[in-house]
């Protein structure tokens, strides 16, 4: 078979990683009291060239763009929770959508570095994953009517992120409404693709027993994001066996790095976003407690993974 993989080179794919290394940014108690400017130069050391955006990062750009400057590192995305779903939260919704963007520009403005951030969604109305409930038995359904303002909130805000010469890609997250592959289906069918791209989350699809590689295949040209991940199948299955919060499974360890854990098939995932020429930002995620990972270990083990399927 022809592999692609040579496709995927620096000058277009930028290799960044998720600050769930070294906190978690769901649950802040998950936590040893590492600050955010040694989680940065670690960062830079292992090799990445950005970042995703973490709650102890200053929120103040004067003061955040300079510390990632130091250290030759980019925003590869902020993350925006939103509620279309529910009621009396569209407003809100898109006025944090906006935040973001004019958050983005103040990072970024005067730059012609093309590493440039994507704007990261999910729907997080009715979702469980923050609840101290049984993650899988009670991930929500959405009515016909939740599915109608969803698609609308997205066009939405995926409207703002065009006009700003952003993308907005939407990450199908576990405890969602969200989560199965009959919902990620819809959602792709239904949203506009020039608005709704996908994050494709190699650990949460598999976890939620969704094959990562066959969605990779179903919808490559709209997959302009990604947080490579890894699981541990053992841990999920305890999971469904026990009745284990999202928290609970963190805490577990239901995710690693990827190279690390159960999924086999990052190069053929891989060569399958290479053949759709895809150009982005390619993350290296692994939410884990730190006081039983440490983060530059992993951090230096996920990058060094992607550089032996890569060669760089």
């Amino acid at each position: 078979m022809t592999s692609h993989l040579s496709r995927l080179t620096p000058d277009k794919v930028w290799i960044g990683v998720i600050p769930t290394l070294w906190w978690n940014d769901d649950f802040i108690n998950i936590d040893i009291g590492i600050p955010y400017e040694q989680a940065l130069s670690e960062m830079a050391l292992a090799g990445y060239v950005g970042c995703g955006v973490g709650h102890k990062y200053p929120t103040d750009p004067a003061v955040l763009r300079p510390q990632l400057e130091l250290r030759n590192l980019r925003i590869s995305e902020p993350w925006v929770s939103t509620y279309f779903t529910i009621k009396a939260m569209k407003q809100q919704t898109l006025a944090n959508v906006d935040k973001q963007l004019d958050f983005l520009e103040a990072m970024e403005g005067g730059s012609d570095d093309p590493r440039r951030a994507d704007l990261v969604v999910s729907e997080f109305g009715g979702a469980v994953n923050p609840l101290p409930v049984a993650l899988f038995p009670n991930c929500p359904e959405f009515s016909g009517e939740q599915w109608k303002h969803l698609i609308e909130g997205l066009h939405l805000a995926g409207e703002k992120a065009k006009a700003r010469n952003r993308r907005l890609c939407y990450h199908p997250h576990l405890g969602t409404g969200v989560m199965k592959t009959e919902a990620i289906h819809r959602l792709m069918d239904e949203t506009d693709p020039t608005l709704v791209h996908m994050l494709l989350d190699t650990a949460h699809q598999a976890a939620a027993g969704v094959d990562p590689l066959a969605l990779a295949k179903a919808y490559a040209p709209r997959i302009k994001h990604v947080h490579l991940k890894d699981i541990r199948a053992d841990v999920v299955k305890t999971i469904h066996e026990k009745g284990l919060s999202f928290q609970q499974g963190i805490e577990a360890g239901i995710f690693t790095v990827p190279g690390n854990g159960s999924i086999s098939t990052f190069p053929q995932i891989l060569d399958t976003l290479a053949a759709a020429d895809f150009a982005g930002w390619i993350c290296v995620e692994a939410e884990q407690d730190p006081a039983k990972a440490d983060p530059l270990e992993y951090a230096l083990m996920g990058r060094a993974y992607i550089r032996q399927l890569l060669g760089w």
